[in-house]
């Protein structure tokens, strides 16, 4: 512990007055928007023409049939575990059919061979992201 006064944290009278006058500079000129206030609509565009506004999210292409999917080589990888497991499109619907839907199929491919066994229904299991290449 020191014997300052605690007076020198504060700055002195000349220097509060300083401040004050830089201060007043760094004010925007135009106020920012209110909380209930509509966005403008050049944030709108911004965000309509953004590549990634296009994208189909990952979940549509998880529930489409395997005859439905262009791609020929399908990848399901474990959130939890971070492993990945590839198929090629032929021994997917071989082994489970044309018509079986692909998350599905993911989720029983990184079934078999999940590490991750608690004995708990609950935390049982990986999580499955489904990427198509």
């Amino acid at each position: 512990m020191t014997d300052r006064p605690a007076s020198w944290r504060m700055p002195t009278p000349k220097q509060m007055d300083k401040i004050a006058t830089l201060g007043g500079r760094n004010v925007p000129q135009k106020p920012g928007l209110a909380p209930d206030a509509d966005l403008p609509p050049e944030y709108w565009q911004a965000l309509l023409d953004d590549p990634r506004a296009d994208a189909r999210p990952a979940k549509f292409e998880a529930a489409l049939r395997l005859d439905q999917i262009p791609q020929h080589l399908l990848r399901v990888g474990c959130r939890r575990c971070a492993r990945i497991v590839e198929i090629q499109k032929v021994d997917a619907a071989r082994l489970y059919g044309p018509d079986a839907i692909w998350k599905h199929v993911g989720q029983r491919l990184l079934d078999n061979t999940c590490a991750q066994r608690t004995g708990r229904h609950e935390e049982d299991g990986c999580w499955p992201y489904y990427d198509v290449t």
